[in-house]
């Protein structure tokens, strides 16, 4: 009972905060009065049961949130004479949540605080797991989320669905949201488990709504393509008890064979009409491992052209590591800790687990176990996520037994 109801409320928030939005027009306070009615309904329905509507429950609780804030802000007084008895917003047919997508991602925005927006209010991320995403410390995140929900408020930006024209000028931002959702979704960055399929899923709907909109944009199909390749892997990705299988090991049969079908055929009709853009390459990479039948058949050769087209499209130090690990498939470890070495010099990734995950695995590759356990050890602790500690735990004790 209380999963389906914290699957519920992660589904509603988006349509009550966009319910509030069009009357209120106060992103920060809607946003607070949304995650008010959130804490009250994860209280009150385990112990007095679910609501009949529970939209119309959320939305008039957090419009009493909302009506309490303004009579509280002297710089409200106005307004609140204007409307002394605001009635609540209707309960909306449609669903919000693309429009909150794009409104969240205004050009008033810096890309990167748009995105974190958004990553808050449409995808429900903490902001400790944005900050993850991002790399940076969580107190700098909040700041910016804090900063850009003013800025939000002050551009005066109407909620309803851009223009084509304003649509064009926000799509990037989008669908690097959409991007980050999924990841998160699909590698969570702390807690007990691997993977939070809620988001993920959440994700790949959303895209699916966006393709529907922008049939003919191949970033958005490129995206879409992407993800169902991603995620056609899942099942296979934990074993019973929940830990992390790695892609070498997985028993292939356990992956989704239609979404790999459908992810094929978009990426395969995607590529041809261009331009070229970083998430098509992205689900070509993920379509060569989908389409080997074994680990040992995967065309890595294929993989590190594509990974050295995706490093000229970005400067991620994620691509980079990725990179290296191709690299080391077709030229051997040696040469590929010979990269690490210098991508160890961006404080970005310096301190990330999977930079020392990689350099134990390579150093493994390479025979040279005693510093392989010790990178795994220290990989470990730099996680946050539990399977992933456990993992890189026992591959390292595993070592450290046969030095």
């Amino acid at each position: 009972m209380t999963e389906t109801i914290e699957d519920l409320l992660r589904t509603e928030a988006p349509q009550v905060l966009g319910a509030l939005l069009r009357r209120y027009d106060d992103f920060a306070a809607a946003e607070d009065a949304v995650q008010d009615a959130l804490i009250a309904a994860a209280e009150q329905w385990p112990r007095d049961g679910m609501p009949d509507y529970p939209r119309g429950w959320l939305i008039q609780v957090a419009s009493r949130r909302m009506l309490d804030h303004l009579r509280s802000e002297q710089a409200r007084r106005r307004r609140e004479e204007q409307h002394p008895h605001e009635p609540s917003p209707e309960v909306p047919d449609q669903d919000d949540t693309l429009v909150l997508l794009f409104m969240c991602c205004h050009p008033a925005l810096k890309p990167t605080a748009a995105i974190a927006l958004t990553l808050r209010a449409v995808g429900g991320l903490t902001t400790a797991e944005i900050a993850a995403a991002y790399l940076i410390p969580e107190g700098t995140m909040a700041q910016r989320i804090t900063r850009a929900k003013l800025k939000i408020k002050d551009s005066g930006v109407p909620f309803r669905l851009p223009t084509p024209a304003e649509r064009e000028s926000r799509l990037v931002a989008v669908l690097h949201v959409l991007y980050l959702i999924f990841n998160e979704g699909y590698t969570s960055s702390a807690g007990p488990d691997l993977q939070r399929h809620d988001l993920s899923a959440e994700a790949i709907r959303l895209t699916r709504a966006l393709h529907a909109v922008l049939p003919d944009d191949p970033e958005v199909a490129g995206l879409l393509a992407l993800m169902l390749l991603t995620d056609a892997r899942r099942d296979a990705r934990t074993g019973e008890a929940g830990e992390l299988i790695p892609l070498t090991d997985q028993d292939r049969t356990r992956w989704d064979q239609a979404q790999i079908a459908e992810g094929v055929d978009l990426i395969t009709a995607t590529l041809p009409r261009g331009p070229l853009g970083q998430y098509q390459v992205q689900a070509a990479i993920n379509a060569v491992h989908d389409e080997a039948a074994t680990a040992d058949e995967t065309d890595w050769p294929q993989l590190l052209a594509l990974y050295g087209v995706l490093r000229g499209m970005t400067d991620n130090p994620m691509v980079a590591l990725n990179h290296a690990v191709a690299f080391a498939m077709v030229h051997g470890p040696a040469a590929a800790l010979d990269l690490l070495t210098t991508l160890a010099a961006d404080k970005r990734i310096a301190n990330h687990h999977r930079l020392h995950a990689v350099r134990a695995h390579l150093l493994e590759m390479a025979g040279d176990n005693t510093a392989a356990a010790e990178a795994y050890r220290i990989a470990a602790g730099r996680t946050a996520s539990v399977p992933e500690n456990r993992y890189l735990t026992l591959r390292g004790a595993r070592l450290n037994q046969h030095p």
